[in-house]
């Protein structure tokens, strides 16, 4: 015999009380179950671990003396963190435009009313995910990279307690989760995939390109300081002098946190 229980007319639901953890598991959720977070996720392991390790492959191959006195196996083998860039930039944008897309944002948003705190439940949860994949990533990259080289020049082959290379290793993960917190401020600025990603590949690649354009003694004056270049400073195993790799990294850091407090300040002014 089956029991039915039914709630008495009249009675009242009380909704469950909008908590941190709450927010998170929100957050979690959404970005587990949309197709694009495995995709682009997927495109960064694969490109900084199989692209990672081909190019190495092909690189150790076609050596000559002058360069092999200035080959550094670690940074080659994480140099595909490239294009990996795009694809968590691309996610990061993702995270708010593919709601006001698809009209979600209005139901985010009536269920938690208090902005910063879903701005903050989405960058938390992203750095989460982000962070522990492309640190995997990269110490897979690594390894990878310097078995190929173990195999054809064991004596170019690096080990993780090299000068520099643990730095370099795990900085790369850092690098990566900022670039993907750059994506999602600028989706929540711009509200916009085409626009948001535009103005990500604009900052990444375009005013590099730009800034090696200028004359070389204002160049060196502003170069070190662009957005990614002084990101990536803490991605050589030899630092350059014109920027130190932690200073460097804190400067882009800084950039992005700037980015987040615009998006904050928009979330609170402006209707869904």
């Amino acid at each position: 015999m089956t029991t039915i229980l039914t709630r008495p007319l009249g009675a009242t639901v009380h909704p469950g009380k909008v908590t941190p953890l709450r927010m998170l598991r929100s957050e979690w959720i959404k970005l587990r179950t949309v197709r694009s977070t495995s995709i682009t996720l997927l495109t960064a392991v694969a490109a900084m671990v199989g692209l990672g390790m081909l190019v190495t492959h092909l690189r150790a191959g076609d050596l000559n003396a002058r360069e092999v006195a200035h080959f550094n196996g670690a940074e080659l083998s994480l140099s595909m963190y490239r294009p990996a860039q795009l694809a968590i930039g691309v996610l990061g944008v993702l995270m708010f435009t593919g709601e006001y897309s698809t009209g979600m944002i209005r139901a985010t948003l009536t269920a938690v009313p208090r902005r910063l705190s879903m701005l903050a439940a989405k960058a938390a949860v992203f750095i989460g995910v982000v962070l522990v994949l492309m640190t995997a990533a990269s110490l897979a990259a690594f390894f990878g990279g310097q078995a190929v080289l173990s195999s054809t020049h064991p004596h170019l082959s690096m080990r993780l307690s090299d000068p520099g290379v643990i730095r370099v290793v795990f900085g790369t993960a850092l690098y990566l989760t900022v670039v993907g917190l750059l994506g999602v401020a600028l989706g929540a600025i711009v509200r916009s995939s085409a626009g948001a990603i535009a103005t990500l590949v604009g900052i990444l690649l375009v005013l590099p390109g730009l800034g090696a354009l200028l004359p070389a003694d204002w160049a060196q004056h502003i170069d070190p300081y662009l957005p990614s270049n002084a990101g990536q400073a803490v991605l050589a195993v030899v630092p350059d002098p014109a920027m130190a790799p932690w200073t460097g990294l804190s400067l882009f850091a800084g950039y992005t946190v700037a980015l987040l407090g615009i998006a904050a300040w928009l979330l609170r002014r402006r209707d869904a």
